[in-house]
């Protein structure tokens, strides 16, 4: 979760399959029908529901609202009007942005007056029911109450395509409406041409979150229009302000049941790259064959894992779960092979090395990732190998990647544990070296080189860098979200201590190991908790473990009691600051037991799903119930994984406890109802919770199976009494990644009542 702060190139069409090599030969048809897009659209999970295809390029879905923060994938469930049909969409961010390229067909005289600025609908919006509304993987539809027209989207990975079923009228058409986007976006350059009486392109740079987004597009329609063009500015209502217009309204006639087609393409490069883009992926105007090649794009993904239960409900949670993991990051490389870098200039990549953008970095190393390199490790070195030419053209790693801008949003610098959780993994399919001195190079504070606004270098480059490498903490009277910086800081270099032991560098070994202890310096006995600590080395006065002041605190979205957990490198050696395995089972105990009341003058919203002050609906607290096995109570573990499992995840709207993050929360569900989590990637060795299913099979990419097997399962029965790894009994609550790849069975006994079952561990 996050707020933000304030020439001719030869042709190579990429053939960006999904790894399938374990499923080649098993029926793949009925995943989709498990899957409920609507999922996340409610409450603020901010997922959205239209036609895509997994890390697709382009993202066609409905428009319901504008602006303020329900807004960020621009479609809220509660919403009973619709905009229109825009093309790229973030999936469960706290910040909006996109909403780019907006298609409204219409019937009737066209409205496109200037809305005021606290409206949420544009003026030619209209009604819809949800019962006349279907999303399913690859495929939406949805019927506009205002012109009795039936809108369908569907989608190839750089083009969508459109159908449109409307009445018979003499004044039908559309209005698109290039000056559109998400948050109100201010338009810097934009630029429309119709090319001919089927055809519109464009081009713009909008700039809001990412200050320098650029959004090419080609629309062919299958029936030919007449058209107008708006391109003066207006003022907006109530305001003393004008802003630039660019709207093309389309007109034409059609007979009753007519169905009219659009394609559309986009590209961060050029009008020719979105019009190619169109060419190559959509040569013809079949409309449900494209829609049946997107389900079967899905149907591959989805089928990684098989799950056994009988409850309905969760197949449906678990396959959408699974859904939202392959939402982002998103392809941004052209099908000749172009795309736009860091450093916003035109760069050539090949088919075998295409190019994602939308990295939520903060949010998505701790399960996203860590689930990647077990269902698709070869996607995985893909968003590695463009996390490193991320860092060639732009100077550094970014912390949140959105169309090849750094954004600087968040904190930490979490490119590293995605490389070197993989690396650790024995998946290596990347340049090692330069990704070494690229770790190497973030930890660092060193402003110099870096391709980015200057407003958004010191947050990419925060002084609190220098200090904790200088001074050896970070004061809070110098830096905000000291405390917070400091546990990722840490974690962050241990992970490059890690590293550097791997790449023979003994300097950097020890350098970045001891740099990994810095969490210490934060730990309050007295409290118990960690703190911020100022330039003079006092603890912060006053201290309240449950104050929250969003982003402008010591902490990130969140209080102490969910930071003091943060060290998930080193969790023998916080019990020990804890004073031992009793005293530490005590603190944590309380974290799930107190009131889950919150105090400050602006509580982050961020801080949500809550269990006492145990915070699902936000990433830092995400391994925090795996803690328990760490100090001999597998049992709590067990306990707390099935309690959120079932409190925090549900089939309707408003199913998910906090953003969705592009997919972070979806795949703690994944992992953690398969019975398992990675508490601290760069360490390959998985933490064993409570496996919700009867039996889960993992179809790894070279043929193998890993099942886990759960006997005795219900309800009732959460608890772990036995387990066994390929028939051999396993007695601690832990097993590594090399098991997983390896193929093989971990079966688990269960009963109703906790067990001792785990309890011999000496980790």
């Amino acid at each position: 979760m996050k707020h933000y702060f304030y020439s001719v190139i030869p042709v190579v069409v990429f053939l960006l399959g999904i790894t399938s090599c374990s499923i080649q030969n098993k029926d793949i048809s009925g995943y989709t029908q498990y899957v409920n897009p609507f999922i996340g659209t409610g409450d603020h999970g901010h997922t959205f529901p239209g036609a895509i295809v997994p890390h697709g390029m382009i993202q066609p879905s409905p428009d319901t609202r504008i602006y303020q923060w329900d807004a960020c994938s621009g479609y809220h469930y509660s919403d009973s009007t619709i905009n229109g049909f825009s093309h790229t969409h973030l999936s469960g961010t706290g910040c909006g942005d996109y909403g780019d390229v907006l298609l409204m067909p219409t019937v009737g005289e066209q409205q496109y007056e200037q809305e005021p600025l606290d409206s949420q609908r544009k003026a030619y919006a209209s009604g819809f029911s949800h019962e006349n509304e279907t999303a399913v993987p690859g495929y939406y539809s949805v019927f506009l109450d205002r012109y009795g027209v039936k809108a369908e989207l569907t989608a190839t990975k750089r083009a969508a395509i459109h159908r449109y079923t409307f009445p018979e009228s003499e004044k039908a058409g559309f209005i698109l409406d290039f000056d559109y986007s998400l948050q109100r976006q201010k338009n810097e350059e934009m630029q429309i041409e119709v090319i001919s009486d089927t055809e519109i392109r464009g081009r713009k740079k909008t700039v809001y979150w990412a200050f320098d987004q650029y959004i090419n597009f080609y629309a062919e329609f299958s029936k030919p229009f007449t058209y107008e063009l708006v391109t003066d500015s207006v003022m907006i209502p109530g305001t003393d302000n004008k802003i630039p217009q660019s709207k093309v309204l389309l007109h034409f006639a059609t007979s009753e049941g007519e169905k009219v087609l659009v394609k559309v393409g986009i590209s961060g490069v050029d009008m020719a790259g979105a019009r190619r883009n169109v060419e190559v992926e959509l040569p013809d105007w079949d409309f449900d064959m494209v829609r049946k090649e997107a389900s079967s794009d899905w149907q591959r993904y989805l089928s990684k894992i098989d799950i056994s239960t009988k409850d309905e409900d969760q197949k449906k949670i678990f396959y959408t779960a699974l859904y939202h993991t392959a939402v982002a990051p998103n392809l941004f490389a052209d099908v000749d092979g172009r795309y736009l870098g860091m450093d916003l200039r035109i760069h050539q990549t090949s088919a075998d090395r295409p190019v994602y953008t939308v990295f939520s970095l903060w949010d998505t190393f701790r399960a996203l990732h860590p689930l990647m390199t077990i269902i698709d490790p070869g996607l995985n070195n893909q968003f590695i190998r463009s996390l490193i030419r991320k860092h060639e053209e732009g100077g550094i790693f970014p912390m949140w990647d959105l169309a090849s801008n750094y954004t600087g949003t968040m904190i930490g610098y979490h490119a590293v544990p995605v490389i070197v959780d993989a690396y650790m993994k024995g998946q290596r399919d990347f340049d090692v070296e330069t990704a070494y001195q690229a770790c190497i190079r973030t930890a660092q504070y060193d402003t110099a080189g870096i391709h980015c606004p200057p407003l958004v270098l010191p947050h990419l480059m925060p002084k609190s860098k220098y200090y904790k490498n200088t001074l050896g903490y970070i004061p809070c009277d110098f830096e905000n979200e000291s405390v917070a910086k400091a546990l990722e800081y840490a974690y962050n270099d241990w992970c490059i201590s890690q590293f550097a032991n791997e790449m023979n560098d003994t300097l950097n070994h020890v350098r970045y190991g001891l740099l990994g202890k810095a969490y210490e310096k934060y730990f309050d006995k007295s409290t118990r908790f960690m703190r911020g600590v100022d330039s003079k080395g006092k603890w912060r006065t006053p201290f309240n473990p449950r104050s929250s002041n969003h982003r402008n605190d010591d902490y990130c979205e969140g209080t102490a009691w969910q930071w003091t957990w943060f060290v998930p490198h080193d969790i023998e050696g916080l019990v020990a600051l804890m004073g031992g395995k009793e005293a530490f089972s005590e603190k944590l105990d309380s974290l799930f037991t107190v009131s889950s009341k919150l105090e400050g003058e602006s509580v982050s919203s961020d801080i949500s799903g809550l269990i006492g002050q145990y915070a699902h609906g936000n990433e830092p607290s995400h391994h925090i119930l795996h803690m328990y096995n760490y100090i001999d109570q597998p049992w709590k573990t067990q306990a707390l994984v099935d309690s959120v499992l079932h409190s925090q995840y549900f089939n309707a709207p408003a199913g998910i406890s906090g953003n969705e993050d592009c997919g972070q929360m979806s795949a703690w569900y994944i992992l953690n109802s398969m019975g398992f989590y990675q508490v601290c990637p760069g360490k390959p060795v998985y933490s064993i919770g409570r496996p919700l299913f009867d039996e889960t099979t993992i179809n790894l990419s070279d043929g193998k199976t890993f099942t886990i097997r759960t006997n005795n399962n219900s309800s009732e029965n959460k608890y772990i009494q036995a387990a066994r790894l390929n028939g051999n009994p396993l007695t601690e609550p832990f097993f590594t990644h090399e098991d997983i790849v390896a193929g093989g069975i971990l079966e688990f006994d269960m009963g109703s009542t906790p067990s001792k079952w785990g309890i011999n561990s000496n980790r």
